[in-house]
């Protein structure tokens, strides 16, 4: 008797953790495949997202398990971070509470919805024993150099409190909070990212796993840039300005210099009105006093001497130059940006054209009424005049290069990657500042520097800097007393190398066994969304690399395949509370079941593609599972009952062949296309041959009830990545003592893929009048006559006039009529 699913799914999810029918064993010897969906920050209850995300996994991982690999499938919690600390500020309860009662919360939601995590590898990223690990790694690279801190113009969020990585702020607003950017001036920990740029963007070649739409948004955000720096000495200063650039051969073009309004070092050189005007420029620029794309500047009274033509060049300080982009100071060829001739056309400045079109239709900038970025022929450039502007660019290069003002360069768009947050929920910088001694890291034995939860949070700054007990400590160099840093870790740290983690969570001696790392490492699959592919992928990359060369893992890439699902769309929208369209999952795993609720999430669309939530869809679904119970049932009772002995009937054996076909289809689907929704659509379309062979024709004797005893095994292994525990429950209907998650996933028969013979539909004037059997083969003639022999087709041809016979070979056959004049 197969029960409700209230009732199985319970029984089913205790079932499989009594029997750690997931857990996998270190000690395993099959092939090891690791899939992983992005871990959740516990904000408090899981949404329809997460049931789509872990759904998408839990499915390849069931499927990867009957396959006789050894799947590794954890699942843990990014536990740090802003949103507890604001949490506990508006709730006035510690954010170790919040975070954990979170936790057992979302926990529990996971559970009810099976998915098939071994639990034993559960981490939280907020526990000493996990950011002890990071606190090492951080030591690491400080003694080799990757880790540095230095006084540098950070992004500051007024709301969070804290700064933010270049990555964390999009359009000048704070990625989490929105709020707008400002630019603070203060000390802080940073990696050098930078130092891996060409790897980085190197092995993006490599991932041909990866969606190319993540690849191209990773080498956008690397940007590489191969050009020339080129010195302009200033005029009547023994001083040069040194700019960087893609385009050396529009070096006779420029026209006028821009740098920052906060190039302070050349201060000085100006006159004190010149100086008061690019003071207020810098502090408007400061206050984001400019409306989106708006050019403004304000002459510097300084010069520069062009390096070729020896012409002297105007400077200016323009509000699109950033001080900490670059050198901070640009050459400016209106002609050919266009950013520079908006700006010169608004002061007035000359424009030279040194490059036009091949055919030279244009000579003058002022013809387009807008730059010319294309390639051409030089003009205007001396000794360059006629040459293509690629092959100008290469010698001007080298002029400048012989004249020492100059060299080829390589520059990168990519910035190191600022950790520090004034924040107090968040891993402890394992640094300590004496006034003897310097900087001093916190001696490995000393790890962890646990975070102290004896704090109040005020939202005023971080807790820990009041923290006494915290702050203050004795050097570990002299003795003497000294100073705990009070900055956190960025919380992306945490999250770019948990994967390694999951393989050795219990290992209080290292971050992970060796061996363990080469076994499991790089994870297979990677499940989660594409919001994420610039900040945790990219740092995700560099990380592992890091690791890498501090000798914990050996492989150079973290995720082998990526797979970025879509979001759950509800009534146009991304499902979000802020727009009051959120599904509960749990009152859908009420209402539904698990199962139903997991079979709509993964059907209702490709796992690349946006999902459109219909509960209507959710309640079809519900008839499916509810008719395959009840087809399952019957066909129980029919491989019980006595049959005459024969052969199976050709319904039957088209149902035989299509089980096979199934298989084959759903095989390729999930293991190869993962396109999980066309694999329970034939999973469907099986249903509908199966209930027809039943309904319809009967089992009328031995051999029909032979391919239904064939099939009855197969439906539960077909079912169970997607409806796990009526997958069980039928499973175990059959009279299985073992796990359907522990079965084999089955095999096609090749003999049995391609028909002996096929169903063909017989029509008259497109309506339905009979069905014939034939070699698929047949030819159009042989179809026709055993068409005509049909007892009921014969009867609507007779006393009728056929004028057209249309065969479909294989397919159909359809006589068109007119009353009169016989067949």
């Amino acid at each position: 008797m197969i029960r409700p699913f209230a009732e199985r799914e319970t029984a089913w999810q205790q079932a499989w953790d009594d029997a750690r029918v997931f857990a996998v064993s270190d000690d395993a010897t099959g092939q090891a495949t690791y899939v992983l969906e992005m871990f959740p920050y516990p904000s408090g209850r899981i949404h329809m997202g997460h049931v789509r995300n872990y759904s998408i996994g839990d499915a390849l991982g069931r499927y990867l398990k009957m396959q006789g690999r050894d799947v590794l499938h954890p699942i843990g919690w990014d536990a740090f971070g802003m949103p507890a600390e604001n949490a506990a500020i508006a709730n006035d309860r510690h954010p170790a509470e919040w975070t954990y009662e979170n936790i057992r919360t979302m926990r529990g939601q996971l559970k009810k919805l099976g998915f098939s995590y071994d639990w034993d590898r559960e981490i939280a990223t907020c526990r000493p024993e996990y950011y002890r690990f990071e606190q090492q790694v951080f030591l690491e690279m400080l003694e080799r150099g990757i880790a540095y801190r230095r006084k540098t113009r950070v992004n500051w969020c007024p709301t969070c409190m804290t700064v933010l990585a270049n990555e964390q702020v999009i359009d000048d607003r704070c990625w989490r909070s929105d709020t707008v950017v400002e630019q603070k001036e203060m000390d802080g920990w940073f990696l050098k990212i930078t130092d891996y740029a060409q790897e980085l963007l190197d092995d993006l070649d490599k991932l041909d796993e990866w969606p190319d739409k993540v690849r191209t948004m990773q080498r956008n955000w690397i940007g590489r840039s191969d050009g020339a720096t080129v010195h302009f000495r200033l005029l009547d200063a023994d001083r040069t300005l040194t700019v960087f650039t893609t385009r050396p051969d529009t070096l006779f073009g420029v026209t006028y210099m821009a740098i920052s309004p906060e190039r302070e070092d050349l201060y000085d050189l100006m006159d004190e009105q010149a100086r008061a005007a690019v003071i207020a420029l810098r502090d408007k620029v400061r206050a984001d006093g400019f409306a989106e794309n708006e050019k403004a500047g304000v002459p510097t009274g300084l010069s520069v001497i062009h390096p070729l033509t020896r012409q002297d060049i105007p400077v200016y300080a323009a509000n699109f130059v950033l001080a900490d982009y670059g050198t901070g100071a640009i050459m400016a060829v209106p002609a050919h940006d266009q950013r520079d001739y908006e700006f010169a056309r608004q002061l007035g400045i000359p424009v030279q054209v040194v490059i036009v079109p091949p055919d030279g239709s244009i000579d003058d900038v002022s013809q387009l009424g807008q730059a010319y970025s294309d390639p051409g022929t030089m003009v205007n450039s001396g000794d360059y005049d006629g040459l293509a502007n690629v092959e100008a660019g290469k010698r001007i290069v080298a002029a400048l290069v012989d004249r020492g003002a100059g060299s080829a360069e390589v520059q990168w768009r990519l910035r190191d990657w600022g950790v520090s947050r004034q924040r107090y929920w968040g891993a402890p910088i394992p640094v300590i500042y004496c006034d003897d001694c310097g900087t001093v890291p916190v001696p490995v034995t000393d790890l962890p520097v646990r975070l102290p939860e004896d704090v109040r949070i005020t939202g005023e700054g971080s807790a820990l800097v009041g923290h006494d007990a915290f702050v203050n400590v004795d050097c570990p160099s002299c003795g003497k007393p000294a100073r705990r840093e009070t900055d956190t870790f960025d919380t992306f740290m945490e999250s770019s190398w948990y994967f390694v983690r999951y393989l050795d969570p219990r290992n209080e001696q290292r971050l992970a066994d060796p061996g363990l790392a080469e076994r499991w490492m790089p994870v297979d699959h990677y499940i989660g969304g594409v919001e994420h592919a610039v900040l945790h992928l990219l740092y995700a990359r560099f990380f592992t690399k890091v690791l890498r060369d501090l000798g914990y893992v050996s492989c150079d890439e973290p995720f082998r395949h990526l797979l970025t699902q879509g979001m759950v769309i509800k009534d146009g929208a991304k499902m979000s509370k802020s727009k009051g369209n959120v599904v509960d999952p749990d009152e859908m795993v009420a209402r539904y079941g698990a199962d139903t609720t997991r079979l709509f999430m993964l059907f209702a669309a490709p796992p690349e593609k946006d999902l459109d939530w219909q509960e209507q869809g959710v309640e079809g679904m519900a008839r499916f599972t509810g008719r395959l119970e009840r087809t399952f049932q019957a066909t129980l009772e029919i491989a019980a009952t006595d049959l005459p002995q024969g052969d199976s009937g050709a319904v039957f054996a088209d149902l035989d062949r299509a089980v096979h076909q199934t298989i084959a289809k759903m095989t390729e689907d999930i293991g190869q296309r993962l396109q999980l929704n066309t694999a329970i659509a034939a999973l469907m379309e099986l249903l509908n041959n199966w209930s027809h062979a039943i309904n319809e024709t009967g089992a009328a004797s031995s051999g029909d009830q032979q391919v239904l005893r064939d099939l009855l095994p197969i439906v539960p292994r077909l079912l169970a990545p997607f409806a796990p525990h009526l997958a069980e429950e039928l499973w175990q209907a059959l009279g299985n003592e073992s796990f359907v998650a522990r079965a084999d996933w089955p095999v096609a028969d090749p003999d049995k893929l391609t028909a002996d013979v096929v169903e063909i539909a017989v029509q008259v004037n497109g309506k339905l009048r009979g069905r014939i059997h034939m070699a698929p083969d047949a030819d159009k003639q042989a179809m026709l006559d055993t068409a005509r022999a049909d007892d009921n087709v014969a009867r609507y041809l007779a006393d009728s006039q056929v004028v057209k016979e249309i065969v479909v070979p294989g397919k159909l056959v359809n006589f068109v009529v007119r009353p009169g004049g016989g067949g």
